[in-house]
């Protein structure tokens, strides 16, 4: 049975890997045995292993941490420096070992192992021999091995940062809500009365036409016309210009053609009197 203090320890350095894990390991615990520890270590990239994700299980004895714990791959790996069953040969978990060592060392020096393969001291003969020898061969093979066993269709939840959909991000729209005048003067400056800008002075485009606009015309400005027709405004030759005010005095379509309706109802009522009384009446000659 593993101590008081040696648990504490295993205990502490579960915790310090969850919160800051290094690159490409991660750890998970049982909830029933807090010493039932699995590490997780990613395939490194440009490694036969890269896409993988390999699980290696920690058993500690009773004389932890002067001895080192054991550890083997649960994941099936083709590695010449790993057993058909898992073991794991590497001088940290042996001859090298030294109680200062944890969980975290022993992680990382199984990744590096992943990287840098020795073929001398293989556990898997097959595997030394053609890494030695072909290593195109061995590249193959263990490539094969790590898509059969060790990829997934998704990487194991610890690897997946957890980030929220669009659809659940709150946005903070006090800081796009313009400040007050008083709100936005400084804490130590002086306090002054605020004023607002004044309003803008209304458009002249919509401005009411002032009633002199449409006062009569002049006689100067008209030009005599036959009996019986309207009256026509012309311009004098003489006359500068118009204004725009002089313009607003000029009569509108609808009032010219009011005048010619009005001209032509006198002149038919002309001719009706004419007919009435024996044709118009002749001023100024004597029957001789």
């Amino acid at each position: 049975m593993v101590n008081t203090q040696a648990i504490r320890r295993v205990v502490r350095e579960v915790a310090a890997l969850r919160n800051n894990p290094p690159e490409g390991i991660r750890v998970v615990t049982s909830e029933e045995n807090m010493l039932d520890i699995t590490g997780i270590i990613a395939g490194p990239t440009g490694t036969p292993y890269e896409g993988g994700y390999f699980r290696v299980e920690f058993q500690f004895g009773d004389e932890f941490p002067a001895v080192p714990p054991k550890c083997r791959f649960v994941t099936r790996i083709f590695h010449p420096n790993v057993s058909k069953s898992g073991e794991i040969c590497v001088n940290t978990l042996k001859k090298d070992w030294r109680s200062s060592f944890g969980i975290e060392h022993i992680l990382v020096t199984v990744k590096c192992l992943l990287i840098y393969p020795n073929g001398e001291s293989a556990l898997d003969e097959e595997a030394g021999k053609l890494i030695l020898e072909r290593y195109e061969d061995f590249a193959r093979q263990a490539k094969l091995m790590t898509s059969i066993h060790a990829t997934s269709k998704r990487p194991p939840p610890e690897f997946i940062d957890v980030i929220k959909p669009d659809s659940e991000k709150t946005v903070d729209v006090e800081p796009l809500i313009p400040l007050a005048p008083s709100a936005q003067v400084p804490v130590n400056a002086p306090q002054l009365d605020y004023v607002p800008p004044p309003s803008p002075a209304p458009s002249q485009a919509f401005s009411p036409v002032p009633q002199a606009a449409f006062s009569p015309v002049p006689d100067a400005y008209r030009t005599p016309t036959p009996r019986g027709s309207p009256d026509r405004l012309v311009s004098h030759p003489a006359l500068p210009s118009r204004s725009s005010s002089d313009r607003v005095r000029s009569s509108s379509p609808m009032g010219l053609i009011e005048q010619k309706r009005l001209a032509r109802i006198a002149l038919a009522e002309k001719l009706e009197r004419d007919k009435r009384w024996g044709g118009p009446k002749r001023r100024g000659l004597r029957r001789l």
